[in-house]
């Protein structure tokens, strides 16, 4: 079926496309560069008082806007339906991404971990770029327009219903985000107008958030910060997640980069209902369990007239010891050149895997995205259209796609939003 937009005069001549999109958010700015780079009349409606608020907020204000790694890596850092973004990013990756940002009069600069910023450190800076780009494009953008409902007919979009009456388009744009952080208009409303459209939208979950444990030590340790531990989520004998990094103890649980990314498995996990993994902390990860025994036994010596309550200083924080020792099982008043070799065994493994167990995840008032949205299966991967509905779109995080923590999420909501608004003509 050939798409509204997609007609061309007897003679030849395209006619112009008149392209709405819904959300003023990264995927529907960039979608709506795009639709106008291509000669369309582009019309961006947005609920809230201005463009990007949750923009505004993101990477705390600094708004990491992508990452610089190569593809392979970018790929490898999509955890659901990467396959389905592989036309997106070779259309629009993050160099494009990175081009397109320095070109319009933002400089940048990557961070570690090839994080991309800009060189100011602000994210309204990035906000304003893409709103001076939208201006000069003459894209007309409508404030404090709630869209309603997505009006279709035989199998086309036909227009949007707002508050004061319908607006007739040609093409419809929907990147209206997820759950997360509704505050910022972010309440759901792509997902309502995909299902009235006849799409699927798979199972929603929080992610990249922090993580409720069951453990009540961890509330003990709210506050603590850990820095170079390594975090694994074990699901019977298999590692589904290990990387080094930073973590933090909370009232609830546990949160920080190491947790945010990981809450990714934990909220499949719990979206398929499946097992939900174990999480282990090696507080030694430079150290193997034959070389912490070392220095322990090296520490010990040291202090072998000492309870072992009072032993620990040199190899943990403060904070920590208390709640080691109790875990380990042994005696805290025990003199240290008393210890076991077992005790001590039971010490190393206790040190290279501190063990929690998950409870839940926090809310979406916390969660960076939200894990799930509407099925891949109905849109086309190359130009973000539906399968099911004749020029009817659907950009960034409404979409069943998603990233660990890095810039990757906005890179999709670039790419999305660019394959998208690039498809119309």
């Amino acid at each position: 079926m050939l798409t509204t937009f997609y007609i061309y005069k007897l003679y030849g001549e395209k006619t112009m496309s008149k392209v709405l999109i819904i959300g003023g958010g990264a995927a529907g700015m960039m979608a709506g560069i795009a639709a106008a780079d291509n000669g369309n009349e582009v019309h961006l409606y947005e609920k809230n008082e201005k463009l990007g608020k949750k923009l505004f907020i993101t990477g705390k204000g600094r708004c990491n806007i992508t990452n610089a790694c190569d593809m392979e890596e970018l790929m490898k850092q999509v955890v659901t339906n990467p396959r389905f973004l592989y036309s997106a990013f070779q259309m629009f990756d993050n160099g494009s991404v990175m081009d397109f940002f320095e070109e319009n009069g933002l400089p940048l600069k990557t961070e570690r971990g090839q994080r991309v910023f800009p060189q100011s450190d602000h994210s309204s800076d990035v906000i304003k770029t893409l709103q001076s780009a939208l201006e000069k494009r003459n894209v007309k953008i409508h404030l404090n327009a709630e869209v309603k409902e997505i009006i279709t007919e035989d199998g086309c979009f036909n227009g949007i219903r707002l508050k004061d009456g319908v607006v007739t388009g040609d093409a419809c744009i929907v990147a209206t985000g997820g759950l997360s952080y509704q505050s910022t208009g972010s309440t759901g409303d792509g997902y309502r107008f995909a299902k009235e459209a006849g799409h699927t939208v798979t199972k929603l979950s929080p992610s990249l958030v922090a993580v409720v444990t069951k453990e009540e030590f961890a509330s003990e340790l709210m506050g603590l910060t850990l820095k170079n531990v390594t975090l694994k989520l074990i699901r019977g004998k298999k590692v589904v997640y290990s990387e080094l990094g930073e973590m933090l103890f909370t009232h609830f649980g546990i949160s920080g980069p190491l947790v945010l990314s990981a809450s990714s498995y934990i909220a499949e996990a719990i979206r398929k209902e499946a097992e939900i993994p174990v999480i282990k902390i090696d507080l030694k990860p430079g150290l193997t369990e034959e070389m912490l025994d070392v220095r322990l036994l090296k520490d010990f010596e040291e202090a072998k007239n000492k309870n072992f309550k009072n032993s620990l200083d040199h190899l943990l924080p403060q904070r920590l010891i208390e709640v080691i020792v109790r875990l380990s099982g042994i005696d805290p008043e025990k003199k240290v050149n008393s210890i076991s070799r077992e005790e001590r065994k039971g010490l190393v493994q206790l040190l290279k895997g501190l063990t929690l167990h998950v409870a839940g995840l926090r809310d979406y008032k916390e969660a960076v995205i939200t894990k799930g949205g509407i099925s891949v299966k109905e849109i086309v991967p190359s130009t973000m259209e539906s399968k099911l509905v004749s020029g009817l779109y659907f950009a960034g995080e409404v979409l069943d796609v998603d990233a660990m923590t890095g810039g990757y999420n906005l890179q999709i909501a670039w790419s999305t939003g660019y394959a998208a608004g690039h498809a119309i003509y």
